[in-house]
């Protein structure tokens, strides 16, 4: 059985009733319970129930409980899909735009279709795998949303766009040897996204991968990082909004943050405070943004880490307090470690080569107290940084 004829063997009165009742199978007694099943239910059946039952549990992450439970997913469908409150915010922009209708190319598992149809915009899905595009279709039916999200299996490329507001892209970037970091080796290729785009009527948004090169950004487009829970996922070229803007936005919130154009913050000594921004925050080249909000300046040219003497609020990065420093010394750290009785240890790292694990390893860290060990570079010298998370304003 293919992986089409899988996901619509499910879609059978049949194979609605074994998804339910597989349902919540504990990965331990998946054996036994597919054993106990196979005596009255098609073996193909079983197994394509069981492997849904796996894909839900894992769809949870992105999509939460009730809509994971409800939707079909094909493994790359959950590896490549947005994640639900990305996806609900730039739906959100999107409607703010005075986009009502919007075709969704490359449009997987339908979750930006879900999302778009959620904020009351008309969404043409369009995906060329025929199993992908099954579950889009099953999905927007299972959400009660198939009045707003018409999907079609197709060549992207040969879709005709021109009568609606906004195209949406999201092209593949996964090969058969893993992610694909050239946009141009995209699926379809960023370049053929980019004139899409640039034809869209009112506006247009491209997913791209958060390591996308500045340089790679087109002209005319904004890029917006976008970070959920303090994790980088994927970058967006916008057309139509602001030309030639950058911009961080932390979810929830959202909290953006704007480019202003700033030249690289100075080289100071080590403050009180150091302050970790946000990923997104990084990805964008923003941190000079920060370091003006908070008044402050870099331990290092090169590393994104910025110090101060006070502790000022920001949304866009964490604040700790430095209680220690001392050049890069295991023996020395371990001892301070032990001295302070500090048994739950956080080690970050910007700018230097040892791995956190292999560093809690060396100083065996054993006590009731906390601390957080920075290992970064000062003004280029290898520095253990010691602090904990300070006060919120």
């Amino acid at each position: 059985m293919n992986d089409l004829d899988a996901l619509l063997s499910l879609l059978t009165p049949e194979g609605r009733a074994l998804l339910d009742e597989v349902r919540d199978t504990d990965p331990a007694r998946e054996l036994a319970v597919a054993t106990r099943l196979r005596r009255t239910h098609p073996a193909e059946l079983v197994s394509a129930a069981l492997g849904q039952a796996r894909l839900r549990q894992r769809a949870v992450a992105k999509f939460g409980a009730e809509d994971a439970g409800r939707m079909l997913f094909t493994p790359n469908g959950v590896e490549q899909s947005t994640r639900a409150s990305v996806a609900a915010y730039r739906a959100e922009r999107m409607s703010a735009l005075g986009v009502a209708s919007v075709a969704d190319l490359c449009c997987g598992i339908g979750g930006d279709a879900i999302a778009l149809a959620r904020a009351g915009i008309r969404v043409l899905a369009v995906d060329r795998d025929p199993a992908t595009a099954a579950a889009a279709r099953a999905n927007a039916g299972a959400l009660g949303l198939d009045e707003l999200i018409e999907v079609r299996e197709a060549d992207v490329t040969e879709v005709d766009t021109g009568g609606y507001d906004a195209v949406f892209v999201d092209p593949a970037r996964r090969g058969g040897r893993g992610r694909i970091f050239d946009p141009e080796a995209y699926s379809p290729p960023l370049s053929w996204a980019v004139e899409a785009a640039r034809t869209a009527p009112r506006a247009a948004a491209l997913k791209v991968a958060p390591g996308i090169p500045h340089e790679a950004v087109p002209d005319g487009a904004e890029a917006e990082w976008i970070s959920d829970g303090g994790d980088v996922k994927e970058a967006v070229l916008w057309f139509g909004t602001a030309p030639g803007a950058v911009r961080a936005t932390l979810l929830p919130g959202p909290r953006t943050l704007l480019g202003a154009g700033l030249p690289d913050p100075e080289v100071r000594t080590p403050g009180r405070y150091l302050y970790e921004p946000d990923g997104a925050v990084i990805r964008a080249h923003l941190v000079a943004e920060v370091a003006e909000q908070v008044g402050g300046g870099l331990l290092d040219a090169t590393i994104a880490y910025v110090t101060a003497d006070e502790l000022l609020p920001t949304a866009y990065a964490a604040a700790y307090e430095i209680t220690d420093r001392m050049p890069f010394n295991v023996k020395k750290l371990k001892a301070l470690l032990r001295e302070r009785r500090v048994g739950n240890l956080t080690v970050k790292k910007r700018g230097s080569a040892v791995e956190p694990e292999e560093l809690r390893r060396k100083v065996k860290p054993q006590g009731p107290n906390a601390a957080t060990v920075f290992m970064t570079r000062v003004a280029g010298a290898p520095t253990m940084l010691i602090g904990h998370p300070a006060d919120r304003l």
